[in-house]
């Protein structure tokens, strides 16, 4: 006789106690948050933490550093209010799978410990807690990724990268939320439930990595971990007005995480960070590329991360702009953003600007979509039927009603496979033609070529639930593995932005989007940006924002 299934409501339940459980061991504890949440969080946050913790929480991760490395704050103090923040948190966003109070109080002694005998500290991140997406393995503790099925796996080892991170002085503090299936660009599963914004607490964080956005957005993490396919790291960093970088593929190791697949990677997903600055993601990579992984993970390249990249006033510089991209027209405040981010980039003379002509990006989402599930989403599919967990409506909508998804033969495969290898090249060959000559030393290099381009991070900001339905802004960048960064720029506006009405449309997916535009109540969310560059220019891309950033005042609105 077959053994009766368990209901997969009861080990949805389980799971929240045990996460329940982890944040009632923060001390001291937190206190309850009111039945009816507020549409802003921060207000909420700030009032149940001491003042040192909300300016310990709020600190920027380069000048909490200074601090930690000198002495002028603990490791176990700085630990301790990030918990305290990122329960709070978790009781406003829904945000965490567990928190780590036990383990991290005792990496942060080790530390202070360390600091006090030898007067220096252990290493660059000596002391900073980060938070991680729950599908980065940590020793003995679970790997769901958002499964029911999987909530009793456990990982037998700790992800390279924390390994890594942790060797630098890095304070593990906090698990995040992830969708069911990790395709979804909101965060929404069935053992947790839905992850939304500290912004408007009835709107996304984004997703996959969800949870890393909602919590760093709201202060409960300075620096955290996500992953991206699709725009699973940049979709939240947008959503929540913070920083995140889709690294090119292979420049960051990747083993121990849980996938479904892990051989299927027509389509490679990246891991990346997401921090509340710019500077923040510039440590996570140089650490973790410092590193040297490719001595570990061979299919890494040995290419060193090159801190000392930056721009000058002196050097001239080529941005092409994609206002839309021919399919879909962003949201008012987006291209808001685009338009005053354009207009002060114009006055700087060192500074080129140029319309991007996007290259058949609706191709390019046939192409990738067919590639995510080359067995036609039949392993996602089994794993949710082994619980008899339900298809949450974004998962039904990638899996059963994107008519591109279906099991591929081989010979299907390799072709759509030499189509991904032939687009990259078309959209080579269109950012090469933007250069304005070849160089006079006649060496056959190209110069006077776009550095790199600005774009919308998606079709509008933080969406309702179960709207995220167009990937393109984000998705076409993994098809062709070029890095992406995710930035704020301002707020929305329904003075500014509202009042606008059309009645021409570039399609119908143009009309479904329009359809969700609603300045009222997205009134006050963050809005964001994307530099894009070419393949292994992650940190070309990032001195470019660095250098502009400056230059203009970004972002033009505090977000706390």
């Amino acid at each position: 006789m077959a053994k009766k299934k368990r209901p997969w409501q009861d080990i949805a339940r389980k799971a929240k106690a045990y996460r329940d459980e982890s944040i009632a061991k923060v001390q001291p504890p937190v206190p309850n948050i009111p039945s009816t949440v507020p549409r802003n969080v921060f207000d909420t946050l700030r009032s149940c933490l001491s003042s040192d913790e909300v300016e310990t929480t709020e600190l920027l991760p380069q000048d909490l550093l200074d601090r930690l490395h000198t002495g002028k704050v603990s490791a176990v103090a700085v630990t301790n209010a990030f918990l305290r923040r990122a329960a709070l948190a978790q009781k406003l966003t829904n945000c965490v799978t567990e928190l780590l109070p036990k383990r991290a109080l005792a990496q942060a002694q080790s530390l202070d410990d360390y600091l006090k005998m030898h007067g220096k500290p252990l290493g660059p991140l000596h002391g900073l807690p980060i938070s991680v997406k729950e599908h980065l393995g940590m020793k003995g503790l679970g790997l769901n990724s958002g499964y029911v099925a999987l909530w009793d796996k456990v990982a037998t080892e700790d992800a390279r990268i924390l390994q890594i991170l942790a060797r630098a002085g890095a304070v593990f503090h906090a698990r995040t939320t992830q969708p069911q299936t990790l395709m979804h660009l909101e965060t929404d599963n069935n053992l947790y439930g839905v992850t939304v914004t500290p912004f408007n607490t009835g709107l996304s964080a984004g997703g996959s990595s969800g949870g890393e956005g909602a919590l760093i957005g709201a202060r409960g993490s300075c620096l955290g971990i996500g992953t991206d396919i699709g725009g699973s790291i940049r979709s939240p960093a947008a959503n929540n007005g913070i920083y995140g970088l889709k690294p090119t593929a292979f420049r960051i190791p990747t083993d121990g995480w849980s996938s479904i697949a892990p051989g299927a990677d027509a389509i490679a997903t990246v891991i990346g960070p997401l921090s509340t600055s710019l500077e923040g993601l510039k440590l996570f990579m140089h650490t973790i590329i410092s590193s040297q992984p490719w001595l570990y993970e061979p299919a890494l390249p040995p290419i060193p991360w090159n801190a000392s990249y930056s721009i000058t006033a002196q050097q001239q510089l080529k941005i092409g702009i994609m206002w839309h991209d021919n399919i879909v027209t962003p949201h008012p405040p987006i291209t808001r953003a685009l338009k005053t981010v354009a207009s002060k980039l114009a006055n700087l003379p060192n500074l080129t600007l140029v319309d991007w002509k996007p290259h058949l990006h609706d191709e390019a989402w046939a192409i990738i979509s067919t590639l995510y599930y080359p067995d036609g989403g039949g392993e996602d599919i089994k794993v949710m039927a082994d619980s008899g967990e339900p298809l949450r409506p974004l998962t039904t909508w990638m899996l059963k009603e994107n008519p591109c998804v279906k099991r591929l033969k081989t010979d299907e495969l390799f072709y759509w496979m030499e189509e991904r290898e032939a687009y990259r090249s078309e959209y080579a060959k269109v950012w090469n033609e933007t250069a304005t000559a070849p160089d006079a030393a006649n060496t056959g290099k190209l110069t006077g070529m776009v550095d790199a381009i600005l774009c919308p991070v998606g079709p509008g900001v933080a969406p309702k639930h179960n709207t995220s339905k167009y990937w393109s802004y984000t998705s076409q960048w993994n098809l062709l593995d070029y890095p992406a960064l995710s930035f704020p720029v301002c707020k929305v506006d329904k003075e500014l932005d509202g009042g606008e009405e059309r009645g021409e449309f570039l399609g119908e997916l143009d009309e479904e989007n329009w359809k969700l535009w609603d300045a009222d109540t997205f009134d006050g969310l963050p809005v964001s940006l994307q530099l894009v560059g070419r393949r292994f220019e992650d940190e070309k891309i990032v001195a470019i924002l660095e250098y502009i950033e400056k230059e203009i005042g970004l972002p033009f609105a505090r977000f706390l």
